[in-house]
C-alpha cells in the first residue's frame, strides 16, 4: 500500500479520532495552545501599536521589534524553555508562540493606524471629539482591514507552528508526526501534516469571515460579481439630442 494509502487508512480508523490522545483531543489542545499565544499577542501587539500609530511615534522602534521578534526562531525558545522549570508545561510552547505572534500583529496594526487619511483625523478632532473617540470611532474602523490581516497572518503561523510543542511533551498534532517518525511509518507522519495543514487552512477561512463581519462599509459576498446587472424592465435615460444636431444629421444622410 502506498503511503498516501496508509495516511487515508489512518485517517478513516475511529479510534484514532476517539481514544486518549487521539486526533480529537491533540486538535483540542493544539488549539488551546494556539489560542492563548494568538490571545497573548493581541495583548501586547494591539495596544502597542495603537498607541504609536496614534501618535506618529515610534516607527523605528516597531519596525525593529518586529524585525527582531521575527528573526528569533521559535524552536530555539523552546529549546531554551526545554532546561528551565517550565519547560515542560503548557506556557513554554505558548509563550513561544505569542513571540512569534506578535511581529505581524504590531506591523499592520501600525501601519493601518498610520495610513487613516489625516484630514479624517483632523475633523474627528474639529467635531470635538476626545482622542480616545477619535482612536476609536474615527482610525479604528479605517484601519482594521490591515489589522486584521496581521491578526490572520499571525494565527495561521502559529497554527501551523504549534506542531513543535510536541518536542516538549505537548499534545498537539505534532504528536502524530512524532508518533510516524518513532514508529517509521510514513503514512502516519503525511496523516499529522494533513491534519496540521488543514487546521491552518479552517484558521484562514474562519478569520476571512470575521475580517468580512467586522469591516465598515459596504460589503460583498466572496464570488459575488462587482457590477450589478440593469433589471430589464428598467428605464434607462438617454442623452439630450440638440435639434441642430438633427438637422445636421438629416441633411448628412440625404
Amino acid at each position: 500500500m502506498s503511503v498516501i494509502g496508509d495516511a487515508v487508512l489512518y485517517l478513516n480508523d475511529p479510534v484514532n479520532w476517539t481514544r486518549p490522545r487521539g486526533i480529537l483531543d491533540l486538535a483540542g489542545q493544539h488549539l488551546q495552545i494556539a489560542g492563548l499565544a494568538l490571545g497573548i499577542g493581541l495583548v501586547i501587539a494591539v495596544p502597542l501599536a495603537v498607541v504609536l500609530g496614534h501618535t506618529g511615534r515610534g516607527g523605528a522602534l516597531t519596525v525593529g521589534l518586529a524585525n527582531v521578534s521575527r528573526a528569533v526562531p521559535t524552536l530555539a525558545i523552546l529549546t531554551i524553555f526545554a532546561v528551565t522549570p517550565i519547560g515542560f508545561t503548557i506556557w513554554a510552547p505558548v509563550i513561544a508562540l505569542a513571540v512569534f505572534a506578535i511581529p505581524p500583529i504590531l506591523a499592520n496594526t501600525y501601519v493601518g493606524f498610520r495610513e487613516v487619511d489625516r484630514d479624517v483625523v483632523e475633523s474627528a478632532r474639529a467635531m470635538g471629539m476626545s482622542e480616545r473617540q477619535v482612536v476609536l470611532r474615527a482610525e479604528l474602523p479605517l484601519a482594521v482591514p490591515l489589522m486584521m490581516t496581521g491578526i490572520r497572518t499571525a494565527a495561521v503561523q502559529v497554527v501551523a507552528t504549534a506542531t513543535l510543542a510536541a518536542l516538549l511533551g505537548g499534545g498537539t498534532l505534532g504528536s502524530v508526526i512524532r508518533t510516524g517518525f518513532a514508529r517509521q511509518d510514513n503514512g502516519v507522519v503525511i496523516a499529522g501534516a494533513l491534519l496540521v495543514a488543514l487546521l491552518a487552512l479552517l484558521t484562514e477561512v474562519l478569520l476571512a469571515v470575521v475580517t468580512w463581519v467586522v469591516t465598515p462599509g459596504q460589503k460583498q459576498l466572496p464570488f459575488t460579481r462587482g457590477r450589478s446587472r440593469r433589471p430589464v424592465d428598467e428605464p434607462v435615460d438617454l442623452p439630450a439630442v440638440d435639434g441642430r444636431d438633427e438637422l445636421v444629421g438629416a441633411g448628412t444622410r440625404t
